[in-house]
């Protein structure tokens, strides 16, 4: 039989774990109909709470269900990586733990995946969640589409299931801080599902306005040299327009005579050289980023123990 492997990063979960691995037991249930096992993967990313003895409990229940920790909280996406890494399944899908997007989307996924699709996303036409937060992921996915991949989905998605031609990539791929922007970006051509995001009932989101503003600052300078550029051309813009004021000045004292003395010659050369300064930096930046993309090669999460 084929199998799908479901990867769950939990990060302080423990209300809705087992719910979770309730619905998801139903929709093992209607999968093996299919000729598709169900494998569950679930990383507890340094939780603080109950989640890793919850999800122990799950595991000396259920065999399908493995539990990977991490030895501190590294983040969602490392989680999601660490997650694929240990699949064993022929198509592997990442859920969140939190109930937000509905397991049993996996059903119509698989389906799909079946029919030969490599690449299924859950769009979000709509999502029940704070003001701040849909202001945040408006300007986030507006952005991304303008600096990064201009068809990218207006709603963005977490819930997606990839085909095993497709793992590889995302585990031996470069050191990325965003694993559904990286699918997306591998080419791949997305079968897309629309759904409604339910507001959520258990728990509460970590996602700080800190996190969100590292996740917004790592999106873009980890796959985009667009900013970096964008700094380079105004720098070349700077450098023109203090050459321009600079021929100004000058050409005003020698008309006019200056009452400072030279001043003509300083406003000239710091504006010169503001400019110049700004196009070497972003120079400078070009390289450095192309540098740090290629060596970086520091573990992205650190396993403590796997049960599987």
């Amino acid at each position: 039989m084929k199998k799908l492997s479901v990867v769950v990063p939990v990060y302080f979960n423990e209300g809705s774990l087992v719910l979770l691995h309730e619905r998801l037991d139903g929709v093992g249930a209607q999968l093996a109909t299919l000729g598709v096992d169900l494998e569950m993967i679930f990383v507890d990313d340094g939780s603080g709470d109950r989640s890793a003895e919850v999800l122990l409990d799950l595991h000396a229940k259920d065999k399908r269900v493995k539990v990977a920790r991490h030895t501190r909280n590294f983040g969602s996406f490392p989680a999601m990586k660490s997650g694929i890494g240990l699949a064993t399944g022929d198509c592997v899908a990442t859920l969140s733990a939190d109930l937000q997007d509905p397991p049993e989307l996996l059903l119509d996924m698989v389906k799909r995946w079946l029919d030969g699709e490599k690449f299924m996303i859950a769009v979000r036409a709509t999502r029940d969640d704070p003001a701040d937060s849909k202001l945040f992921s408006m300007m986030y996915y507006r952005l991304l589409k303008w600096l990064v991949i201009a068809d990218y989905p207006t709603g963005g998605f977490d819930f997606m299931l990839v085909d095993r031609a497709m793992v590889g990539h995302i585990v031996n791929g470069p050191k990325c801080v965003n694993i559904n922007l990286y699918a997306y970006w591998l080419g791949f051509a997305p079968s897309i599902i629309t759904y409604d995001r339910v507001a959520r009932r258990h728990g509460k989101s970590r996602w700080t306005f800190t996190k969100k503003l590292n996740l917004f600052v790592d999106t873009f300078t980890g796959f985009s040299v667009r900013p970096i550029r964008f700094m380079t051309m105004l720098g070349v813009g700077a450098a023109v327009l203090g050459f321009l004021y600079g021929l100004y000045v000058v050409g005003f004292a020698l008309i006019n005579g200056s009452p400072a003395a030279g001043f003509p010659t300083l406003a000239a050369l710091v504006s010169l050289f503001s400019g110049l300064i700004m196009v070497m930096l972003g120079l400078i930046g070009e390289y450095l980023w192309r540098i740090f993309d290629a060596v970086n090669r520091k573990p992205e999460a650190v396993i403590g123990e796997v049960h599987e």
